[in-house]
């Protein structure tokens, strides 16, 4: 292949490249199609958590995976690294007005492929059983905790 003055190649792949209004740049599927862009704020960032639980189901895609994004929480169908979610089609999400999410874990144990129990932890103390795939809220603790931090 013939090479031009600085010895690259003429049929080099560019993955990024700037011009006068700015830098453009290759983005992966799953970071271009990020349902809500969250602006980065290098003060006071909220930290993102992430929980995958297997459901054992028929179509051998059983991997399912929450992730929290400040207030938002999100529950999608997990497909490997090699293979983007869709994640314009959430299977389940939910955002909070009072508080956010902090945590959050699967029951491993009672996982199945048409009910699986999530408990997500909130900055106030407050902790909430929910079921991302029918889409229940089952229990809300330390409800008085949070009123409490609010007085």
């Amino acid at each position: 292949m013939a090479t031009e003055g600085g010895g690259k190649e003429m049929n080099e792949i560019k993955t990024q490249f700037t011009t006068r209004e700015g830098l453009y740049k290759l983005l992966p599927n799953s970071e271009y199609s990020r349902p809500n862009r969250v602006p980065f704020n290098s003060q006071g960032s909220n930290p993102v958590r992430v929980s995958f639980v297997n459901l054992n189901d028929q179509s051998g895609n059983g991997d399912r995976l929450c992730f929290n994004v400040g207030r938002e929480l999100y529950f999608y169908i997990y497909k490997g690294v090699r293979k983007a979610a869709d994640l314009s089609k959430p299977i389940d999400k939910r955002i909070y007005k009072g508080t956010q999410p902090t945590c959050h874990d699967f029951n491993h144990l009672t996982a199945t492929a048409e009910s699986v129990s999530l408990l997500v932890g909130f900055s106030a103390g407050q902790v909430q059983l929910i079921d991302p795939i029918k889409k229940e809220t089952s229990k809300l603790f330390n409800e008085e905790m949070a009123s409490s931090w609010r007085a």
